[in-house]
């Protein structure tokens, strides 16, 4: 008996230790948010309810977090600029109309600002931002409007003028439409190549930006910065909440993990439960 309680308190003892080391691993990470929709019609498994997305941001200004931009992120990094006492970002990709319609009046109200990555050739379509709520969005001085590509193809199928037309392509249909720099490009379900970051860096995108559950930080590359993505659920959704974005360092990894096995091992990877 005496050697078992010894074997657990050991186990105990190497997990705790363990999971020490992931916190103070990504002490100075910074949590990126990502959201894709937020609406009551929609019963999409990205799509959150209207007032889960306002209890979330009452949740972010309770708890002290400050809300900066990517060139905020990128300005401390290369520059040195100070940031604030928990910074985080907030992300939405695809560029949905719910995002004029929905998520800037809480954004307005809790004085907060988000990044929207928008498929360019999307805008204007059915259930999608126009370019004039776009305009207004970015001049509303609550949103800044950045890359999602053009027309939202896997960039790890794309090569030479595809992949370059793909991207450079959104950069210019933005700074068109809104006359302003775009500065940012995520890419379409978080996948990508060598030759995309490398696109990415020649047409002057300053950062990419990935999902990954974990931390973003400066090292070791700013074309690949970790998003923790933000979904639905039909309970329990402000306690999922906060558990995945307090628990970032532990996630991460265990999504790396069932990541490596879904390939070769579905049923496996199924079992590993993230919340």
């Amino acid at each position: 008996m005496k050697k078992f309680l010894l074997t657990v308190t050991v186990l105990l003892l190497a997990t705790a230790g363990f999971i020490l080391w992931l916190f103070q691993r990504d002490a100075d990470g910074v949590p990126i948010l990502n959201y894709h929709r937020v609406s009551d019609t929609d019963d999409n498994p990205a799509t959150l309810k209207v007032a889960d997305f306002d209890a979330q941001m009452k949740y972010l200004v309770d708890s002290g977090y400050k809300v900066i931009s990517p060139d905020d992120l990128l300005d401390a990094w290369e520059n040195g600029k100070p940031l604030p006492e928990k910074p985080i970002v907030l992300t939405f990709d695809d560029g949905h109309a719910d995002i004029y319609n929905n998520v800037f009046p809480i954004l307005q109200k809790y004085n907060m600002r988000a990044t929207v990555f928008v498929v360019t050739d999307h805008m204007g379509s059915a259930d999608y931002l126009t370019w004039d709520m776009a305009r207004a969005l970015q001049n509303g001085g609550f949103v800044d409007i950045e890359s999602h590509t053009m027309s939202y193809k896997d960039l790890t199928t794309l090569r030479g003028d595809k992949l370059w037309n793909e991207i450079y392509g959104s950069k210019q249909a933005i700074e068109w439409a809104l006359k302003k720099p775009a500065k940012f490009i995520a890419y379409p379900h978080g996948k990508y190549t060598v030759d995309a970051e490398d696109t990415s860096k020649e047409v002057h995108f300053r950062a990419g930006f990935i999902e990954d559950y974990g931390l973003a930080k400066s090292e070791p590359n700013r074309f690949i910065l970790t998003r923790i993505p933000v979904v639905g659920s039909n309970s329990h959704t402000l306690l999922r909440f906060k558990i995945r974005l307090n628990g970032s360092p532990i996630f991460a990894p265990i999504n790396r993990f069932k990541n490596d096995i879904a390939e070769g091992n579905p049923e496996v990877a199924d079992l590993i439960f993230i919340p």
